[in-house]
């Protein structure tokens, strides 16, 4: 198994949950989350004042997908996630395993 976590932006979020479905993928986690990267944020106007935000509103994937349909995903996830701007997605990949008869 290999446990793929991607940060992408929330409005890409049903787009990458169906690029996932189609590959069979049968359950996602998603948590709200911010950060920043090289957008460094942006300057708005509220009221008539300016302030700066620094932390941009992202979504966290997270899915666990079996190691030969690996590269399925990630390629899934990127296509759907692509917005052609900087700050569009952030994708990792890593391993977990367990031993059912352990006690944890």
């Amino acid at each position: 198994m290999k446990f793929v976590t991607a940060i992408i932006k929330p409005f890409k979020l049903d787009e990458v949950r169906e690029a996932l479905a189609t590959l069979g993928v049968s359950g996602i986690t998603v948590t709200d989350v911010k950060g920043f990267g090289r957008q460094k944020g942006h300057t708005e106007l509220y009221r008539g004042a300016e302030y700066v935000v620094d932390f941009l509103p992202k979504v966290k994937v997270e899915v666990a997908v079996m190691a030969d349909r690996l590269d399925q995903a990630i390629e899934a996830i990127q296509k759907a996630a692509q917005s052609g701007k900087i700050g569009a997605s952030l994708l990792w990949v890593g391993w977990f395993g367990f031993n059912a008869g352990s006690a944890l």
